[in-house]
């Protein structure tokens, strides 16, 4: 399947990028996004992205953004990618509709990072159809995508869904249905860690992420990633890999908790592990 026609769910950070580059590899893209104004937001962060690009000999941001509509409700496609909040039961809902509303052929995807595919899968009457699709920050930019599949996902689906990755100018890479798949049961506990090493005086913000950069050869430490992914997704993902993994290993470390609490997400809110006012 050629998937010409795309709906993407969610206008956020990852939901715009995926957006985008859907976009940009010529097919016509369908967003939306529940919260008012989001949509608008996502388009404006796209055209700055794009303008970016542009300036390095990438299609012109217009061009682009002609083949975006936003729609005020799911519509029909040959895809959804589903990028809303890292939540199963908000995921679960968005599944349901999805299979209610887009054809029977139709792949359901999601850009979940944790949230296992075949709990998503159980929300529709098509399993073999549903497939995790999970694109990295900042989607125009990384070149990995985690193909995850659900416990019925079909051969062909997942097929499909990796040579779409190709086609998109992205390196997939394919994972069983685990929490946190791979790059998140490796990636959160770093975080945790070095989130542990910060609240137990080890060393600063500033001195933790430069001996993960260099001793590591990371281009981000562990801690400005935190910020850059959002500590409240942090935490989510760490429960969903302490929940399902069973590991006392996978608990937020109560610093990161104290963050979340006090509206200190990271990038987002201005204020993480660093200020960004």
């Amino acid at each position: 399947m050629r998937f010409e026609h795309v709906l993407v769910v969610g206008a956020g950070q990852m939901g715009g990028g995926i957006a985008q580059v859907m976009a940009a590899s010529g097919r016509r893209v369908s967003l939306h996004d529940a919260a008012p104004g989001a949509v608008e937001r996502g388009l404006e962060t796209m055209r700055r992205s794009l303008g970016k690009l542009a300036e390095k000999g990438a299609s012109s941001p217009d061009e682009v953004i002609g083949q975006v509509e936003p729609v005020g409700d799911l519509v029909p496609a040959d895809l959804m990618v589903e990028a809303v909040v890292e939540d199963a039961a908000v995921k679960e809902e968005v599944f349901r509709r999805a299979d209610e509303t887009l054809p029977a052929e139709a792949v359901l995807a999601s850009n979940t990072s944790s949230i296992p595919i075949s709990s998503l899968a159980a929300a529709t009457g098509r399993p073999d159809r549903v497939i995790g699709m999970h694109f990295f920050n900042p989607v125009p930019v990384m070149a990995l995508v985690e193909v995850v599949r659900g416990r019925e996902t079909s051969d062909e689906t997942a097929e499909e869904i990796t040579e779409l990755a190709r086609e998109l100018g992205k390196t997939p890479a394919v994972a069983n249905d685990f929490p946190g798949f791979v790059s998140n049961r490796i990636l959160m506990p770093f975080i945790n860690e070095a989130v542990w090493a910060l609240h137990e005086g080890v060393a600063d913000a500033d001195a933790i992420d430069t001996i993960a950069k260099l001793g590591f050869n990371h281009p981000l430490g562990p801690l400005a990633l935190a910020d850059l992914i959002g500590l409240d997704t942090c935490v989510a993902i760490m429960e969903v890999l302490r929940d399902g993994l069973s590991g006392e290993r996978y608990e937020p470390c109560p610093l990161l908790r104290e963050h979340v609490a006090a509206g200190r997400l990271g990038r987002k809110s201005g204020q993480g592990f660093y200020d960004y006012s």
